[in-house]
């Protein structure tokens, strides 16, 4: 095995790029507890009200609103109609639909602005706002900034005349899953597949299932009756044992398990081994490459496991690391031109096809690599040697940089001498709940867990105080 470059500590300040003045925008959006302020039905309909009063010095035009299966999605769906009224705006609604879809639909029905109701793999009682720009992007830092320059004012409405109208696009579901079965060549056929599809209950209900059926699969569906409350509950990308399970169960060849919002996946092997976002992003990277199709390198993340990196050189292409975020990935690959970028979580964009994370169509790629090289999913991960990586949680509601506290720091940099050249620790902020990662990675596993267990007791004993 080769010896890795030593990789030093990352702690909170990789966690994501300040924005100057932003108070409620985070690194994907607005997010938070359903009831608690700004995940509020006040707030919500300003916020419509702000985004639409923005657009609407850009021109006259047009807004979607998706949103995913939870109970709150309609309350947030009918306020943002009304706040995007108020400002003039019309909006087409698109009902549940996976993130992906929207930024993709955004596009295509040449719309102003996409706007997404999800928490994405959060459990019901979250909810949260986010954005995509007319070309299924992430909105811009100004853009946003703007926004919340506009919720700091007081709210008005147009002249009764000028109030936005709102149309329910009914073939939303239909359009995206021609756009699915698009990006993959008419010779990629499933025939004689076995899948177990998960789709957590979550926004791809309705369309993962047919995606890969009308390719021609056998599909095994689970997660496919939302109730507004069980989203990502013990199922889906965020519980991959659940359809491990199920595929051993059904002797299946494989089996793919999307998050509630339809961005992340995770897949499982005939045998029950879970593919993570490192060895699906591997595996298309590897296949692209021997085709000559990849242009450039690959982004990861801080997460990425250092075997990834490794086996990426092994292939001789560059490896780049940016702090966690989707928003980070894509704007590496834009500014390097390059195709492909992701996360451990399963977060993985696909440049060359599609603007943001998308499941589907990450599942889509690695389907496809297999039928050309004729190979099962787990011959498709040779060459690829997981180092252990213990990633816990510790729940803080401390503010500040309470992680360069000395003390945390010394441990850092103990555990840092102890793992030497084939290790790394990483300490952030998440950017969507009150928590700090906690992250080692080393050969032994048992070792690992215990440096990981030792860094967490310390960052939960400071951040007490």
């Amino acid at each position: 095995m080769m010896t890795p470059a030593p990789v030093q500590a990352s702690v909170s300040s990789m966690s994501h790029s300040p924005h100057k003045m932003q108070r409620y925008f985070g690194t994907d959006g607005i997010r938070g507890r359903v009831g608690i302020w700004p995940i509020t039905p006040e707030f919500v309909l300003k916020l419509g009200w702000a985004i639409g009063k923005v657009l609407a010095q850009q021109g006259s035009g047009k807004v979607l609103i998706g949103k995913d299966t939870r109970i709150s999605g309609y309350m947030f769906e009918s306020v943002l109609e009304s706040g995007l009224s108020a400002a003039g705006i019309d909006t087409h609604l698109l009902g549940p639909m996976p993130t992906p879809a929207i930024a993709y639909l955004t596009r295509t029905l040449r719309a102003q602005a996409g706007i997404v109701i999800s928490a994405s793999h959060n459990p019901y009682y979250d909810n949260g706002i986010k954005f995509f720009s007319s070309q299924g992007t992430k909105l811009a830092d100004h853009m946003e900034l703007a926004i919340e320059e506009r919720l700091e004012q007081p709210m008005t409405t147009v002249d009764s005349a000028a109030l936005g109208k709102a149309i329910r696009i009914v073939d939303a579901p239909g359009r995206y899953i021609e756009f699915c079965k698009s990006v993959v060549s008419p010779s990629v056929i499933l025939n004689g597949l076995k899948i177990v599809v998960d789709c957590a209950h979550g926004a791809a209900y309705h369309i993962a299932p047919n995606v890969f059926r009308e390719l021609g699969a056998e599909v095994i569906e689970y997660g496919i009756e939302p109730n507004g409350l069980n989203i990502n509950l013990n199922c889906g990308a965020m519980y991959p044992d659940f359809l491990c399970q199920h595929v051993l169960d059904h002797q299946a060849d494989l089996g793919i398990a999307l998050d509630g919002d339809g961005d992340r996946v995770v897949m499982v092997d005939h045998q029950g081994y879970i593919l993570d976002g490192d060895e699906l992003l591997y595996i298309i990277a590897r296949h692209k490459s021997k085709l000559a199709l990849l242009k450039g390198g690959v982004v990861g993340t801080v997460m990425s496991n250092l075997g990834f990196e490794l086996a990426l050189k092994q292939l001789n292409l560059e490896f780049i690391r940016v702090p966690v975020g989707d928003r980070h990935i894509v704007n590496e690959l834009t500014k390097r031109q390059w195709f492909l970028g992701g996360e451990p979580s399963g977060h993985i964009v696909c440049r060359d096809v599609t603007t943001t994370g998308d499941g589907i169509i990450t599942a889509l790629q690695v389907l496809a690599a297999m039928r050309y090289e004729n190979k099962s999913l787990f011959e498709m991960r040779s060459g690829f040697v997981k180092y252990p990586q213990i990633v816990l949680n510790v729940e803080v509601f401390q503010q500040g940089h309470f992680l360069d506290h000395p003390r945390i720091q010394q441990v850092v940099k103990d555990i840092e001498k102890e793992l030497g050249k084939t290790g790394r620790v990483l300490l952030r902020r998440s950017g969507t709940e009150p928590l700090v990662r906690v992250m080692v990675e080393g050969e032994d596993q048992n070792r690992v867990k215990q440096l990981a267990e030792r860094l967490a007791d310390i960052v939960k004993a400071e951040t007490a105080l």
